[in-house]
Parts: C-alpha cells; structure tokens; sequence
C-alpha cells in the first residue's frame, strides 16, 4: 500500500465519530462512515468510538455488524477501540454487562472511573514504549481493563492500571487519544 492513501472506517452509529475523523484526516488517512457491512470493504483499519457503549451495541444489533466486524478484525484489519470501543471489544464485560465482540482477552468494567462529573486528565506510564510517552489521557466515564489474557500487551498504564492494550491487530484504550492535538495513537493504528 506504500503511496496509497489509507481507508480508515469509524463506526458511526454513535459517539465521538467528528473528532476521531479529524484525527485521521490530520494523519493524512481518508475516513469513511462504517454503518453497513459493505462500508468494511477495502479499509485498512476501523474506530469503534467512545460513546454510550448500550447504544452502540443496540446499533450493531439493529444494523447487523457484529459478524462482519468479527470478520474484519480475522482477516487482519486494524482495530481501535476507544473507552465505549473498548467496552464491545472485550471478551466480557461487567457493572451493568452489554454485548461484546470478543476479540480482546480481557474484561471490559464499565464506568470503573465514575459518572461524567469524575472525567480527569493524566498523564501515562509508557513502560518501555518511548514513542508513547508523556502522552495526556483523557477519561470520560471510563472503563477500567482486567484480567488481561496472556497475549494482551498493556502498552500505556495511568497509576498502574492498563488504559492502552494490543492484541495482535486489535488495540483499546480506555481514554479518548481524539480528544486534543496528540495524533500518535491513530498513527499507531495505520501502522499495524
């Protein structure tokens, strides 16, 4: 694909799709609208954006993409879960349980940080990623990440806690990388 520009979806049923486009559009990748499984064609990567991970499963019921997103991430497509996201990407979830995906071994616990009032700013811990570091985390009602499995590498942690995780082809995090001016993770996303 060297040349060619990158085709990156953002599931748009709810959330934060604007500001997760912008973010692409700043990486010099094109976006598309995902909304039916045909919008998956030809794309290098797909966003599952932060929202209200209850709506956003309804929506995957009611336009049927749990399937095709399955089968997009098994054939090798980039996947970027953000706080919502990475709810419906975990194997299972908990504290009021929506549907998931499955694709991360890890238990997604919703609403881990609070209600929206308890939204906070911090700074991660990169560990040994030196192209992560002093990046800022934003946390919007945010889930928290656990039992991670033994192929889930916690990539950033923010007091010990794992808030950006990689599974192969598949990344979440727990914060909201679109959410200011720092283009890294989504760089990250086009270079799996």
């Amino acid at each position: 694909m060297q040349g060619e520009t990158a085709r990156v979806g953002v599931l748009a049923i709810q959330g934060a799709v604007d500001k997760h486009r912008s973010a692409l559009e700043r990486v010099g990748a094109e976006t598309i609208p995902v909304l039916h499984a045909g919008d998956l064609a030809g794309l290098r990567a797909l966003i599952l954006p932060g929202g209200e991970s209850t709506t956003i499963a309804k929506g995957l019921t009611r336009l049927d993409l749990w399937d095709p997103i399955r089968d997009f991430a098994s054939s090798g497509g980039g996947v970027l879960g953000t706080c919502a996201g990475a709810i419906l990407l975990a194997r299972s979830t908990e504290n009021h349980p929506v549907p998931s995906l499955g694709l991360l071994d890890l238990i997604a616990v919703r609403n881990a940080y609070g209600t929206q009032v308890d939204s906070f700013t911090a700074p991660c811990d990169p560990g040994g990623n030196p192209d992560l570091a002093e990046m800022r985390c934003v946390f919007i009602r945010a889930p928290r990440l656990s039992q991670p499995g033994p192929e889930v590498e916690v990539l950033l942690t923010v007091d010990g806690e794992p808030v950006l995780v990689r599974q192969g082809n598949i990344l979440a995090s727990t914060f909201h990388p679109e959410l200011g001016e720092d283009d890294r993770l989504h760089r990250f996303l086009l270079d799996l």
